[in-house]
């Protein structure tokens, strides 16, 4: 009996879109990585990728930047010559002049089984926007029923950034249940984007503080044409409607 692939959680769904960044169309060798880094197969990635819209390379049209047995012999002698020396990114830049990008050469190191000869790439510190003490205010509040509102009041935020931190904070467990609003506005719409700098902000930033995901916030920067930090989301509305 063949053991089931792990489900497409919030969580893990992020993690996929934080691992293939921009890259369009998403290569093979990407897909393999992924599937390497979230524990399942090329396929549940690809078939995942494509219902969340974005380009993927088919296998059949892989072969034409497939590395040459040349190529791979290079690479495999580079990695294991200057062990723990070069990340992904830093080996990519080395190899070849540059003509894989570091996912390619992820998913090709993956392959050769010489993962363990690559320096780990540094941990990106998450950047807050609620301070801890801020947090375990806003987590005591809504432990003592308080509205969304007063907690916007108390904290000198915006409603929606309010709601977005509290699906943030239920997602990692810290809190039961998303406060209640005292009022609601049905006829009119909220824009999630209001009170935001969002052009002092990364787009993890953007979508911890309206609690959306990293792919959703992308798509509504592209649409706005808004550049964050991290996106360019003007250019790539361009690229879409030149």
């Amino acid at each position: 009996m063949s053991t089931p692939l792990p489900k497409w959680t919030d969580e893990r769904t992020d993690a996929l879109v934080a691992f293939v960044g921009s890259e369009t169309p998403i290569s093979q060798a990407t897909v393999s990585a992924a599937a390497d880094e979230l524990d399942t197969t090329t396929r549940s990635i690809s078939s995942k990728l494509r219902k969340m819209e974005y380009e993927v390379e088919l296998a059949s049209s892989s072969s034409a930047r497939a590395f040459t047995d040349e190529q791979e012999a290079i690479l495999s002698a580079f990695v294991t010559e200057n062990e723990g020396t070069y990340t992904y990114a830093e080996i990519a830049e080395h190899f070849q002049g540059g003509a894989f990008n570091a996912k390619q050469i992820q998913g090709k190191i993956l392959s050769m089984e010489l993962t363990d000869y690559v320096k780990p790439a540094p941990v990106r510190e998450s950047v807050k926007t609620y301070s801890d003490s801020e947090e375990q205010q806003f987590i005591s509040m809504v432990q003592e029923g308080a509205f969304v509102e007063a907690i916007a009041d108390q904290l000198g935020r915006s409603v929606n950034s309010i709601r977005g931190k509290a699906l943030s904070l239920l997602r990692a467990g810290l809190i039961d249940a998303i406060p209640r609003q005292e009022t609601t506005k049905s006829s009119t719409a909220v824009d999630p984007l209001a009170d935001v700098a969002v052009g002092d902000m990364t787009v993890e930033a953007i979508a911890d503080e309206i609690g959306k995901t990293t792919r959703g916030v992308k798509t509504m920067l592209t649409r706005r044409g808004l550049t964050a930090v991290d996106y360019d989301g003007a250019a790539k509305k361009a690229k879409a409607t030149a």
